[in-house]
C-alpha cells in the first residue's frame, strides 16, 4: 500500500473553474441568468453570450456592443438592462434583439413580478414597471426618484429595491415606497422564503426574517458585497474577495474560493442546473458543482481550541454520508482529502485559508464502492490520517 508515500492531488471537480471557451478569458461578466438549460451572461462591453451546455461553451448573440448591466427572463421573453441606452428584448433566444420603448436610461437591476417587468434605474434614479412585455413603461411613486437603483428582488407581493439610500419595499406595483432598511449602497438583493438578505457597500450582508420589517448585520460585515444568490437554505455572496456560502442564515459564513487563479470581485452569482456560477472580474465565466460546494467544510463553532485535532468521522461504518470535525488553533490554509487503500484522492473537502475554530465536514460516498477509505487533515507542518469503512 502507497498510502505513506503519496500527495494528495487536486480534486477539478472540489473546485472553481473557468469556462470560457467562445468566450475568452479576460472578460467582465456583470450579470447571469438562465432558462432551463440556457445560461446568458451580460459583459462589461461585449453584450450577451449564451450558452446551451451550462457553460462550457458560449456563443455571442446578436446584442453584441453593448453594456449589460442585468439579465431577466420571463417565460420565452429575455430582458436585457444596458448602459444608457434602456431596455433590449429577445424573444427567440438571444438571436435578435429588439430595444424596448424604455431606450435611453442605463437600467442597473431587473426583475419579474408576476406579469410587471421591473427596471431599477442608475442616475437619475427610480424604478419603471412594464405590464406589456416593454412596449411602455411607467415610472413608479416620486420618493424613489433620483435614487440611484441598483438591486431589486421581489418576495410575493412585495417588491424591494436597493438604492444609494437603503431599501425600500412597495406592496403595490410600485403605487407607494417605504423606506424599511438605511445602509447606504445596497448592491445586491435576494429573497429566500421569509428570508431577505442585502449585500452592502464596505457593511457585509444584512437579513431580515419577517419580509424587511427588521433586520439584523450578519457576520459577514466587512465587505462590499456585489451578488447574492440563494439554493435552499444556503445563501452565497459574492464579495471583493471572492464568493463566501453561509448555510445558517448568515450565522457564519465560509469563503468558497478554491480553485479561483486570482481572488477578486465577483460581480455576478447564478445557482442552475445543479451547478453555481460566478463572474469574477476580468476574468469570464467560472462553474463549479453545487452539490460539492455545498458538502464541504463549515465552522460549527468560533471557539478557539487548545490544539489541533482530527476527530473519528461519524458514523462509522457508514452508508453512504458521515460527517469528519476538526479543531484548528489558529488560522491558515487547510486541505481534507479523502483517499483509497491504494492511496488515490477520491475527493478533496476543503482546500482553502480557514480561521481558528472547530469545523465539520460531510462526506457523500454514494458514489463510490464499499470498503477502507482515509481521510487526512493538513495544515501548518500539522498532518493526521485516519480510516473508515464504506458498507453499502
Amino acid at each position: 500500500m502507497m498510502l505513506a508515500f503519496l500527495l494528495p492531488s487536486e480534486n477539478a471537480n472540489a473546485q472553481w473553474m473557468q469556462m470560457s471557451n467562445g468566450m475568452g478569458t479576460n472578460q467582465s461578466v456583470v450579470c447571469l441568468a438562465s432558462n432551463g438549460n440556457n445560461i446568458f451572461a451580460g459583459t462589461w462591453s461585449l453584450g450577451v453570450y449564451l450558452s446551451t451546455n451550462n457553460g462550457t461553451d458560449w456563443t455571442q448573440t446578436s446584442l453584441n456592443d453593448k453594456r449589460v448591466y442585468s439579465i431577466v427572463i420571463s417565460g420565452n421573453n429575455i430582458f436585457a438592462g444596458t448602459w444608457s441606452l434602456g431596455v433590449y428584448l429577445s424573444t427567440n433566444n438571444g438571436t435578435n434583439w429588439m430595444q424596448t420603448a424604455l431606450n435611453n436610461k442605463t437600467v442597473n437591476a431587473l426583475a419579474i413580478s408576476g406579469s410587471n417587468i421591473i427596471a431599477g434605474i442608475d442616475s437619475p434614479g427610480g424604478v419603471y414597471f412594464s405590464t406589456d412585455t416593454g412596449t411602455t413603461w411607467t415610472q413608479t411613486q416620486w420618493s424613489l426618484n433620483g435614487l440611484i437603483v441598483f438591486s431589486l428582488a421581489v418576495n410575493g407581493n412585495s417588491v424591494f429595491a436597493g438604492t444609494d439610500l437603503g431599501v425600500y419595499r412597495s406592496t403595490n406595483n410600485g403605487n407607494s415606497w417605504d423606506i424599511i432598511q438605511g445602509s447606504l449602497y445596497a448592491y445586491s438583493l435576494v429573497a429566500n422564503g421569509n428570508n431577505i438578505y442585502e449585500g452592502v457597500h464596505d457593511y457585509g450582508v444584512n437579513l431580515s426574517t419577517n419580509n424587511g420589517n427588521t433586520w439584523a448585520q450578519t457576520t459577514l460585515n466587512n465587505q462590499s458585497v456585489l451578488a447574492l444568490a440563494a439554493s435552499g437554505n444556503s445563501v452565497f455572496a459574492g464579495t471583493d474577495l471572492g464568493v463566501y456560502l453561509s448555510t445558517n442564515n448568515g450565522v457564519l459564513w465560509v469563503q468558497k474560493n478554491q480553485g479561483f487563479i486570482n481572488i477578486s470581485k465577483v460581480f455576478t452569482i447564478l445557482v442552475a442546473n445543479n451547478f453555481i456560477f460566478a463572474g469574477p472580474q476580468s476574468q469570464s465565466v467560472w462553474r463549479r458543482n453545487l452539490s460539492e460546494i455545498l458538502t464541504g467544510s463549515q465552522q460549527i463553532t468560533e471557539l478557539v481550541p487548545s490544539s489541533f485535532s482530527l476527530s473519528q468521522n461519524y458514523p462509522n461504518p457508514f452508508n453512504p454520508v458521515t460527517r469528519i470535525r476538526y479543531d484548528l488553533p489558529k488560522a491558515g490554509v487547510v486541505k481534507l482529502v479523502i483517499f483509497d487503500a491504494l492511496g488515490r484522492t477520491v475527493e478533496t473537502l476543503v482546500n482553502e485559508h480557514q480561521s481558528a475554530g472547530t469545523y465539520e465536514a460531510t462526506f457523500n460516498g454514494s458514489q463510490y464502492p464499499s470498503g477502507i477509505y482515509f481521510y487526512r487533515l493538513l495544515t501548518d507542518g500539522y498532518s493526521e490520517t485516519k480510516k473508515m469503512f464504506l458498507v453499502k
